[in-house]
């Protein structure tokens, strides 16, 4: 913005200014050739003086006005009546006849212009005084006018850009910090606040953005609020749940679904403080400790299924930029989904593998691959699911910097590919 006021600037000044200096550019050279003129003028009107004194005394002292002529300022001719030409060399042009005639005139010859003045009375009938006025003579000292009025221009030009950049940085500075603060804001931080500068309208809109994070900041934590209140509703069922787990007969059976409440608790508990937490801190885990932990909880459930289960974990630690609890829910989420969408003795596998800046979680099955045209779309689901899994799953890998891919296993089954960025020395190891 600033530079195109300052190109705004510049193109108006310079059309005020051209308007201005072309017509005086023009009247410097005009009047530098009537000074010229008039001078030479002067000059031939002395000469003529001389002429008409000498022919009123009756005689004409031809060395004296020869010499007089030699003398002057510009070359000068006098043509006698009776035909001597005395001062310098000169033809007898149509003009110096014309003149004879007792007509000053002045023409341009040439090399320049001549100034032709009559006398009157002279011996032998009239004279002619000729005075050369060359070209250099005509436009003296014009270019050095001209360039100085240029130079001024340029100046002029120049002081109205600097004045407009500085008005210009007036009005952008402060839109500068409002994009600053709105950029803040997209990226999470609510504390964010304009300071209302600049012009009127500018300042309209930094309390305008002000009132807006101020809108944004009380409906998230009304949504907070919400969320753990729903969340928290649930603890009195999970309580009985885990009241009728404690009464079954079968101990096994009821030892396994103890663990599912528990499982079920920690999420409960994991929601409330993620919906309590007001700004989202970059956490950090270990990666192989974690996704052995969930693979090793649902290897239960996949030996009740006759499932075969093929964990590779890298040698750990392996830390990445997220938190255990988001990463538990994430490979719950992607485990969730293999054991909802696959036929029972459905074979899936974990695989955990360094990569450069982080870690690559895999999951692969071989069931009947993506029931839908777009299995990234939130709430959508081939399956009669909520379609919550993937999407889980995609902001957890965002979350940390990285990105969710999907494809096709090698048994022909769904294929699902976490980056996951690393934090620490250990990062790009």
């Amino acid at each position: 913005m600033r530079r195109w006021l300052a190109l705004l600037a510049a193109a108006t000044t310079s059309l005020v200014l051209f308007a201005l200096l072309v017509p005086l550019l023009l009247l410097v050279r005009t009047a530098a050739e009537s000074g010229a003129v008039a001078r030479a003028s002067g000059e031939a009107e002395s000469m003529a003086v001389a002429v008409g004194t000498a022919g009123a005394a009756g005689t004409v002292d031809a060395e004296t006005l020869h010499l007089t002529a030699e003398r002057a300022a510009h070359p000068t001719t006098v043509f006698l009546g009776d035909g001597r030409v005395l001062g310098a060399r000169a033809e007898r042009s149509a003009a110096v006849e014309l003149a004879a005639r007792g007509r000053s005139v002045t023409a341009a010859v040439p090399g320049g212009r001549e100034i032709l003045v009559a006398v009157q009375g002279a011996p032998g009938g009239t004279a002619v005084v000729r005075v050369l006025l060359r070209d250099d003579e005509l436009t003296g000292g014009v270019a050095r006018v001209q360039a100085g009025l240029l130079v001024l221009g340029l100046a002029l030009v120049g002081l109205g850009m600097l004045v407009a950049d500085r008005l210009a940085r007036a009005m952008t500075r402060p839109v500068s910090s409002l994009a600053g603060v709105s950029h803040r804001l997209a990226a999470g931080d609510l504390a964010a606040r304009a300071v209302p500068g600049g012009p009127p309208e500018v300042r309209a809109v930094g309390l305008a953005l002000n009132h807006l994070a101020e809108r944004i900041t009380g409906l998230l934590a009304e949504e907070r609020e919400n969320a753990a209140d729903l969340s928290h509703r649930l603890r009195t069922p999970l309580t009985g749940l885990r009241l009728e787990a404690e009464s079954l007969s079968d101990p096994d059976e009821a030892a396994r679904v103890e663990a599912r409440v528990d499982a079920l608790e920690r999420a409960v508990t994991a929601v409330i403080e993620e919906a309590r937490r007001r700004s989202r801190d970059r956490a950090e885990c270990d990666a192989v400790a974690v996704v052995g932990d969930r693979v090793a909880f649902w290897s239960v459930l996949a030996e009740d299924q006759g499932r075969t289960v093929e964990l590779d974990l890298c040698p750990g630690p392996r830390t990445v930029a997220v938190s255990a609890g988001d990463l538990a829910a994430c490979v719950d989420a992607l485990l969730g989904n293999v054991f909802a969408h696959t036929d029972e003795e459905t074979p899936f596998g974990v695989r955990l593998a360094p990569a450069p800046g982080g870690a690559l979680l895999t999951v692969d099955d071989a069931g009947p691959g993506f029931g839908t045209a777009d299995p990234l779309g939130r709430g959508e689901s081939g399956a009669g699911s909520t379609g919550l899994g993937l999407d889980i799953a995609r902001r957890t890998a965002e979350s940390s910097g990285g990105a969710l891919g999907l494809g096709a296993s090698p048994a022909g089954g769904a294929r699902v590919t976490l980056f996951l960025a690393g934090s620490g020395p250990l990062a790009g190891s």
